[in-house]
């Protein structure tokens, strides 16, 4: 067994990354691509590897020698690599092709090792390396059927995202029998080349070689083994997630992401502080016909925004603005508001990060839960300009009691601070509805209170990035609105806030859900003897790890 490595174009979507060597010599987790592909065939016992060269390709050369990681490396070179495409890269090593049973790869993927030792097993002679259609996937894919014989190959131009469920992509890796490649795959790469030229892909010859009635390449289909293809920067930044050396740096590359885990369709997200039982279907479905007006046309200005907001929560419109995300509108708030901020904590940190640190005066509370009383919060209050409630509590789950809320309330108008508060999870809290302080009656008799709400957590809508923050101090409104941009709300934000009014009812059944969803894992959580887990009024438990664990 042998391999064929294609590595001759230039790889123009990386940039500056590729502007002095070949893509595989391009660094991932810190090892050229090159050398990652090498040591992989080198421990399923190839060695021989015969590689196509064409831009840079004296770098590469010089690089890699005529053996590396025991491998013995022979050059072939495509002098005219950028008049071409791959398919005349593979052409001119078609003689080697037909000398041995071939591993073909292309040189600007990464894989698990586990991908070639199961080409390797298996005993079938020819076969193709497929994955599972996902949503980061780009180029040819084919369908198989239930013996894995390969039923179609279906070009870019050809794809229909109608049929997703059926595709899987071709990752690039092949194997070729020796007799495969003398009798059906050579042939027909030199007929192909002949009448259709060398600006093609050679992945087109198989789709050829398909229509014959006995031909013996199938499908591989991937059982979870991870691989990529790098292409431009993103393929890079993901791969290096995918592949990231330790389960530490890969936790810290994800992390700094804060999000688009869409992208790692394996990646549990357990910190995903939302609402699983809204929207509903009826609510996706409108929002899917709707999508490409959308997604074409410009959303309204902020005054647009804050009227149908004002329409949700049925408040004045001069009294609330639209952000997009609650993170915006803390900023904003810190722009705005004067002096110094009070906080329990531990709790959401955004409000520290966002108004700064130098500004924030902590109370950490030293109470098992994290749990703190109103005479707490009061007497912080009295301490600096500005109070901040985080109602529940985030990590906590804790909750004060409307009753108590108003009470700070009322101690802080005495003093004229400012009271805000954070409802983001108080949907999700027993009578939450009825707990809120979004009433008319009370912003109007309190100037001093502030009212913040992220969307995206309580109704399921995170990619939508809303939030709202109320106040009936009409000129605080007004100067907060002009940190903000007139369309920090894009068009699918707007749709929502224009219908969400008619799923009020389903809206509120989901949080019922979550409520009994709650009650019944506190219950379940409850019976592991080595954690102790916390009240919550929110969708998520502290919880306390006890015995010998960390």
């Amino acid at each position: 067994m042998q391999a064929i490595i294609l590595a001759a174009g230039k790889g123009s979507r990386l940039g500056s990354l590729t502007a002095e060597n070949t893509k595989c010599m391009l660094e991932v987790c810190g090892e050229k691509l090159i050398d990652i592909s090498l040591k992989k065939l080198s421990a399923v016992g190839i060695s021989k590897v015969i590689l196509v060269v064409g831009y840079q390709k004296d770098n590469l050369m010089n690089y890699l020698g005529s053996k590396v990681h025991g491998i013995d490396i022979i050059y072939i070179e495509n002098p005219i690599y950028d008049k071409t495409n791959n398919i005349y890269s593979l052409y001119l090593a078609k003689d080697h092709l037909k000398t041995d049973d071939t591993l073909l790869l292309e040189s600007d993927l990464i894989y698990d090792q586990k991908i070639l030792e199961g080409l390797l097993k298996d005993p079938r002679p020819s076969l193709a390396v497929v994955d599972k259609y996902q949503s980061w996937m780009d180029g040819t894919v084919v369908t198989l059927d239930d013996n894995n014989k390969i039923t179609s190959f279906v070009p870019k131009k050809f794809f229909n995202y109608s049929y997703i469920d059926s595709y899987y992509k071709t990752v690039n890796i092949y194997k070729f029998s020796k007799e495969f490649s003398q009798s059906t795959y050579v042939p027909f790469l030199e007929a192909y080349s002949k009448a259709l030229g060398n600006n093609e892909y050679y992945e087109q010859v198989l789709r050829v070689v398909l229509e014959l009635e006995k031909q013996e390449l199938e499908g591989y289909p991937l059982q979870g083994e991870n691989w990529y293809e790098i292409d431009d920067i993103q393929d890079k930044d993901n791969a290096e997630v995918i592949f990231a050396i330790t389960p530490q740096e890969k936790l810290q590359l994800i992390q700094k992401r804060y999000g688009g885990f869409w992208r790692y369709p394996k990646l549990i997200d357990f910190c995903y502080l939302v609402n699983p039982y809204f929207p509903n279907k009826v609510f996706l479905d409108e929002c899917k016909t709707n999508f490409n007006q959308l997604l074409s046309e410009y959303p309204s200005g902020a005054s647009v925004q804050s009227l149908l907001a004002s329409k949700l929560f049925n408040v004045d419109q001069n009294s609330i603005l639209v952000g997009n995300g609650a993170a915006e509108l803390i900023k904003a708030l810190g722009d705005v508001y004067e002096g110094t901020f009070g906080i329990m904590q531990p709790t959401f940190y955004e409000y520290i990060d966002a108004i700064g640190a130098d500004r924030i005066k902590s109370l950490v509370t030293q109470n098992d839960g994290f749990t703190y009383t109103k005479e707490e919060l009061i007497s912080l209050g009295k301490t600096v300009d500005n109070l901040i409630l985080v109602n529940p509590d985030n990590p906590s789950g804790h909750l004060l009691t409307k009753n108590d809320v108003l009470d700070i309330l009322n101690a802080l108008s005495n003093d004229n601070k400012k009271f805000i508060i954070d409802e983001s999870f108080l949907d999700f809290a027993e009578n939450g509805f009825e707990q809120s302080l979004i009433n008319t009656d009370l912003l109007e008799k309190y100037k001093n209170l502030v009212i913040i709400k992220s969307i995206s957590k309580s109704y399921g809508v995170p990619g939508a990035r809303l939030g709202v923050i109320i106040t009936y101090d009409f000129e605080r409104i007004k100067a907060m609105s002009k940190c903000l941009s007139i369309w920090n709300i894009n068009s699918f934000g707007e749709f929502f806030l224009q219908i969400i009014g008619k799923y009020k009812d389903s809206y509120k059944s989901a949080c019922k859900t979550i409520i009994n969803e709650r009650n019944r894992f506190f219950a379940e959580l409850s019976k592991i003897s080595f954690i102790k887990v916390y009240k919550s009024e929110a969708n998520y438990f502290l919880v306390k790890i006890l015995d010998k664990y960390s």
